[in-house]
Order: C-alpha cells, then sequence, then structure tokens
C-alpha cells in the first residue's frame, strides 16, 4: 500500500506468515472462518491494532500491551461478550504467535475477536453457538519513509454521539471511518479530518490529530474520539516536558492558521502534516512535533526495555 497514512513497505516474509485462529496456527492461504461468523455477518467485534519492537534479548516486545488488552476487554464487556480467555492467556497467544514466526522487529499485529459463529445469519446475539472468535495476525510492517508530511481533507462525515455509535468502542463496525476514508481518498489526500457533531475538529478516520499554536498543543476534547493509546501518551509526555497541552473545542478556522500539526496512531507514531484542505501548514516537521516525536520514542525504548 503506497497511500495513505498507514502506507508500508512490502515484505515478502508476509506470504508465509502463520495466523493464529482460537489458538491454532494456519498457513496465511489456509486461515479461514466462517461465514456464520459474527464479524462477517455483522460487524460484530473489536479489535485492536499492535506493535512489535525487539526487547533486551532480542525477542519481540509489544508495546503498551497491557493499556491494549484492557481497551478490547472493555470493548468486549460493552457488546456484552464474555472472552473465553483471561488476558494472560491471550498474552501468551500472542508471544507463542510472535516466535513461531520468529516475528520480533518492524512488526504490527492485528488482533481480532468477534463474538462467535452463528446458528443463522441474525443480528440478535442469543443465536450465537460458540465462544468468541479471536484471530491473530503477525505482518513485517515497516511504515513507508515519507519525504514530507501527510495532507488532511475535511469531510462530511461526522464522529457521531454515543447513544448513536460510541465511538470510544473499537469496534469492527467501522462504516462511517472507512467512508471518510473514501471521501479523502477521492479527494486526494492522504487520511480524512472528521467533525464532531457540533462542528468542532474531532479526530482522523484512523489516527489522532493535533495542532500547535502559539507553542501550545491542542486536540480534541476527546468526547468523540477512541481513547487512543499513542494519543493519550503524546499528552502526558508534552505535559511531564512542561509544554501547554490542550484537550479543548476548536474549529477549522484555529487548524489553517496552525503553526505545527500532526498525527498519531500505533503504527507510525508521531507524523507530521503538511496541509489541510489545501491550506499549507508547514512543508518540514515542526521543532515541537520533532521534540513530541523524539520523547515518544524514547518512551517506547523504556517500555520495550522492561521486556515480555
Amino acid at each position: 500500500m503506497t497511500h495513505s497514512t498507514h502506507a508500508y513497505e512490502s515484505d515478502p516474509r508476509n506470504d508465509a506468515i502463520q495466523i493464529d485462529i482460537n489458538g491454532e496456527l494456519f498457513a496465511r492461504n489456509q486461515a479461514k472462518i466462517s461465514v456464520f461468523d459474527s464479524g462477517y455477518v455483522l460487524g460484530d467485534g473489536v479489535w485492536e491494532g499492535l506493535r512489535v519492537y525487539p526487547g533486551p534479548d532480542g525477542k519481540g516486545v509489544i508495546a503498551f500491551l497491557d493499556r491494549h488488552l484492557t481497551r478490547l476487554y472493555d470493548g468486549a464487556k460493552t457488546l456484552d461478550f464474555e472472552m473465553n480467555v483471561s488476558q494472560d492467556e491471550l498474552t501468551k497467544r500472542l508471544y507463542d504467535c510472535l516466535d513461531a514466526n520468529d516475528a520480533h522487529e518492524g512488526v504490527h499485529i492485528r488482533l481480532m475477536c468477534t463474538r462467535g459463529i452463528k446458528a443463522t445469519p441474525y443480528q440478535d446475539p442469543r443465536a450465537t453457538i460458540t465462544p468468541p472468535t479471536i484471530v491473530i495476525i503477525p505482518e513485517f510492517k515497516r511504515p513507508v519513509e515519507k519525504t514530507a508530511g501527510a495532507n488532511l481533507f475535511t469531510v462530511h462525515v461526522r464522529r457521531g454521539y454515543p447513544d448513536v455509535q460510541d465511538q470510544k468502542l473499537n469496534s469492527h463496525s467501522k462504516l462511517n471511518c472507512i467512508l471518510a476514508c473514501i471521501q479523502a481518498a477521492k479527494a486526494g489526500a492522504d487520511e480524512a479530518l472528521m467533525l464532531d457533531p457540533h462542528g468542532f475538529v474531532s479526530t482522523c478516520n484512523s489516527t489522532h490529530f493535533f495542532i500547535v499554536r502559539g507553542g501550545e498543543l491542542w486536540t480534541s476534547t476527546g468526547d468523540y474520539c477512541l481513547g487512543g493509546i499513542t494519543r493519550s501518551t503524546i499528552l502526558t509526555l508534552a505535559r511531564e516536558n512542561d509544554v501547554t497541552a490542550q484537550e479543548k473545542n476548536f474549529s477549522l478556522h484555529d487548524v489553517y492558521g496552525a503553526d505545527e500539526a500532526f498525527i498519531t496512531g500505533t503504527f507510525a507514531g508521531v507524523s507530521p502534516v503538511a496541509s489541510v484542505d489545501g491550506r499549507a501548514i508547514s512543508d518540514k516537521i515542526g521543532p515541537l512535533t520533532k521534540q513530541l516525536q523524539s520523547f515518544y520514542l524514547s518512551h517506547i525504548a523504556e517500555e520495550v526495555a522492561k521486556g515480555r
């Protein structure tokens, strides 16, 4: 994939990866789930994207795994299905899968959990006849080195109220984000910038959005976006290093006049934004963005140094 904020380098090792389905390893071309699975039928499930870095013994360590699993299990509880493995058991399964693939560096994991297989393709959870389906896909994925920042486009698709679809739930049902992504791609942009129901800036379709104005770091209130782990880490690191960091309402007017802008996510960390809706922000990485990038990489190194 050569476009979008999640562009990655092709790696032939991915042709031979082994994928874990419910604790059993399968070759990539043999990894299959039922057409009656809740995730396929209805998008009924939750997921996490995990990043792997080499640990002190050379074996891959999943960054912030405890926080990711807490979010995953909270999501399953919200959807009212009970995980049939503990967090410790799932942790072991994740690391066993990494070791089986000799995957210890530059690796991204997609961890997906659905309600399970249904007796018939119908939305009622009581039609589910198996425990949850848990899939672990590890891939060798390095972000493409970019010579310029991302170009964003503000779309008409909004981040909605929690009584419609709670944006804090990392569910498989991501149609609003997919429609936003499509609109941004049609406009020739790398990512969609999405507003909240009141017209304030919320987040992007697959990353979180920050601006810098007058030396201050601004991001949305967080009321209408996923509780991003990289997002919260950046806010903490900024405050620990005497940077004024605010979660607040702000409009596109504030964005267009920003000194710097960047996006955050598990896959690529902290990435600069070059333009929004054709308005140039910066043709190079800004000083505060660069500083926060450095803080984040140091923090990752500290976390990974603790090992598994």
